[in-house]
């Protein structure tokens, strides 16, 4: 089978994968005891019979289940995620406006993560055992073990509050405004736009959240990073590259990094997903409109087709993430490009 056909495979196999999922998540939404109406109307409406009569025919709650879930997927197959409880929006259109600023997030916290990671990987597995060594692991222990609510609000604390050269939470500067958007992604707009204040204080504001989310990451990163180029330089062919007299760096890099980007690859797949679809306790932190916040306001107000269309596009983009690392796995690794 070659990669395109396997491709168009695992594409076709998402079907039935994302009926399965939508279906748990119809049922477990129709379990919960909570009678959807009181969301939707007001308590003073709730007494009025018309108005509850109108609302259950408008929102189809007058049909039984097995309608309501085929309703659900001729509308998904059309693009349609339902209409909001709360926002009376459709779910498409909240997710759209709220989106944006979670990809910006997760794009800037993934290349801190990279930037750093790889580098403190490669340099502790080469001097292992050093100094440099245990100080880079105790700095991924903490990444990986302080939750981030509170390296959140301890790094708020410290350079917002008591050093104040860093911004408050929020996405850009009150004073400033955000600039005019094309894609939501405000860094990009402010440069689309040229409004260069906008994009010092996009830019200003999202140092914080981006190490703050990025931080397991880079721990991740970092300690499989290290682990496996332990692993790499104790095989045949790097003690083979030195003793031809090759130079550190292209043994390195050239030979041992590329063979122990395997498990790196998936790590950083995974993680990029878990980035990119929303970190609640970061963007509730630092105030940040995201995809994650979005979700976390739809489970408290129960707002049920707001919650299945999030859940439903975290679900997607951590398919398609996972699809991509194994594609990649074809490029860095020739043999499994053969197989």
């Amino acid at each position: 089978m070659n990669l395109t056909a396997y491709i168009i495979r695992r594409l076709l196999l998402m079907i039935p994968m994302v009926i399965g999922i939508t279906l748990v998540l119809f049922l477990v939404t129709r379990i919960i005891p909570v009678n959807p109406l009181a969301v939707i109307l007001t308590e003073k409406s709730m007494d009025d019979p018309e108005a509850v009569a109108s609302a259950t025919a408008k929102w189809g709650l007058d049909k039984s289940l097995p309608e309501q879930y085929f309703i659900y997927l001729g509308n998904l197959a059309q693009g349609d995620l339902g209409i909001s409880f709360k926002t009376k929006n459709p779910v498409t259109k909240d997710i759209k406006m709220f989106l944006p600023a979670t990809i910006e997030l997760g794009l800037a916290s993934f290349a801190f993560a990279i930037i750093v990671g790889i580098p403190l990987g490669v340099i502790s597995a080469l001097k292992r055992g050093k100094a440099f060594d245990h100080g880079s692991r105790v700095f991924a222990l903490l990444g990986a073990s302080m939750p981030p609510f509170w390296s959140g609000l301890l790094l708020l604390f410290v350079f917002y509050f008591t050093l104040k050269i860093a911004p408050g939470p929020g996405r850009v500067d009150a004073r400033v405004g955000a600039p005019d958007l094309v894609t939501g992604l405000f860094l990009v707009d402010s440069l689309i736009t040229n409004n260069m204040a906008a994009f010092k204080s996009s830019l200003a504001h999202l140092v914080l959240p981006s190490i703050v989310l990025g931080w397991f990451t880079l721990a991740l990163i970092t300690r499989i990073t290290r682990s496996s180029l332990i692993e790499v330089f104790q095989q045949d062919y790097i003690r083979t590259a030195r003793a031809k007299g090759l130079r550190e760096q292209s043994v390195v890099f050239k030979h041992a990094l590329q063979n122990a980007m395997i498990p790196l690859v998936t790590v950083m797949g995974l993680a990029f997903a878990g980035l990119m679809t929303g970190a609640i306790m970061t963007e509730t932190i630092f105030a940040w409109p995201g995809i994650g916040r979005y979700a976390v306001e739809s489970s408290v107000n129960l707002d049920f087709p707001a919650l299945m269309g999030t859940t439903l596009m975290i679900a997607l983009i951590y398919m398609v993430l996972n699809l991509v690392v194994d594609v990649l796995y074809a490029f860095i690794d020739p043999r499994i490009r053969e197989a």
